[in-house]
């Protein structure tokens, strides 16, 4: 199952923004993914929200915040044109979410982490793609 981590400064994102930019992200995967839109697949992307104090994020440059977009995805799901897409409208959706604009992008990065096949667990087993796959058919 997809799960999506943003970790920003606290106070970096506007009030909006906070509100909802972990739905927004979490909906934003499952459409990369590729995963249909029903209430099963949006019960299982999950999205975090990670807020550093003051003082926890610097580069060796400024103390701008900088934002990092994690992403967990089972290995193969998907394929470098919707990883390109992804990381391009994650982008796009935490520089809205923080006020900012283009001039920022590259202060946002996008790390995506395959689970390698018998390395994601749920309900108490190791599920497997093909899993993932069958269960999409289930809940089309």
């Amino acid at each position: 199952m997809p799960m999506i981590e943003l970790t920003v400064p606290a106070g970096s994102l506007t009030d909006a923004g906070r509100k909802s930019v972990q739905r927004d992200l979490a909906n934003l995967l499952l459409k990369w993914e590729g995963a249909p839109d029903n209430a099963f697949f949006r019960s299982v992307a999950w999205a975090y929200l990670h807020e550093l104090p003051a003082g926890a994020q610097t580069t060796a440059e400024d103390d701008a915040p900088r934002f990092r977009v994690d992403v967990r995805v089972p290995a193969g799901a998907l394929s470098e044109r919707r990883k390109a897409g992804l990381v391009q409208e994650a982008t796009a959706l935490v520089l809205e979410a923080a006020g900012l604009g283009e001039a920022d992008v590259m202060r946002v990065w996008v790390l995506i982490h395959e689970q390698a096949e018998g390395t994601w667990g749920s309900g108490g087993k190791i599920v497997r793609f093909a899993d993932l796959v069958e269960m999409a058919k289930k809940n089309a």
